[in-house]
């Protein structure tokens, strides 16, 4: 049976578990000649355990995509740990951020959070703090994708990939001008991180999840549009 494992974990999806691999097998080899049969078998099931932890990290499961355009889906799996309204110049205004933080354990696959098209793509270096703070998103490395929603309203949104403590590595496989559908993949974080989704603040925005809980990508509704006045809703946006 085949394991989906993402494209965006090479090379470490086959360097990392042929070490463990190669480490059990020596560790086999050499421990049956000065250590007891427990002794042995700890550390055996100590290597096992990290060749699956490998595995699944770069797990890329099957996820059925809600067809509702007007819901935004989480861009991550992972825990929301703030919700707030903040200025931003891509935006335009006040924009409303969720913070969605991804431990160690969690699919680290970004998908769009629903049909876009890419304006532009900002790298930002900087620190590597723990992906878990707030702050982290202020101040450590990043890569903001700003896009725009190919159905109405056609707001600008903002994903940001955001490195974290042990997570060095942003992949991000999407390019400017590319058009994305709800749920597409377009990158990764590797080894914890944190992602954020800002979404312009409005009356008819309505934010469906709370700090705290699990979310994940592609599938859990952050955000929908209540279109109190389609009318209304589609002179606003041309």
């Amino acid at each position: 049976m085949r394991i989906p494992l993402t494209k965006y974990g090479w090379p470490q999806v086959v360097i990392f578990p042929a070490i463990v691999l190669a480490a059990m097998a020596v560790s086999l080899r050499v421990s049956v000649l000065f250590l007891p049969a427990w002794a042995i078998v700890s550390i055996e099931v100590i290597l096992g355990v990290a060749f699956i932890w490998v595995l699944l990290f770069f797990h890329d499961p099957y996820r059925a995509i809600p067809a509702d355009k007007l819901l935004l889906l989480a861009p991550a799996d992972g825990k929301i740990t703030d919700i707030e309204i903040v200025e931003n110049d891509f935006i335009g205004g006040p924009a409303l951020l969720i913070g969605i933080f991804l431990n160690i354990l969690d699919v680290h696959i970004n998908r769009a959070p629903c049909n876009v098209k890419v304006e532009r793509i900002t790298y930002r270096p900087g620190k590597y703090k723990n992906a878990a703070n707030p702050q982290s998103g202020r101040v450590n490395e990043s890569k903001d994708l700003v896009m725009v929603r190919t159905d109405s309203p056609k707001d600008r949104l903002i994903v940001r990939q955001i490195s974290g403590a042990i997570a060095r590595r942003i992949v991000c496989a999407a390019t400017e001008g590319q058009e994305l559908s709800g749920g597409e993949k377009f990158g990764m974080i590797k080894f914890g991180s944190r992602t954020e989704l800002y979404v312009p603040a409005r009356e008819n925005v309505k934010c469906l999840v709370k700090i705290g809980e699990k979310v994940k990508a592609g599938l859990t509704p952050l955000i929908k549009y209540e279109i109190r006045n389609p009318k209304h809703e589609a002179n606003s946006n041309g």
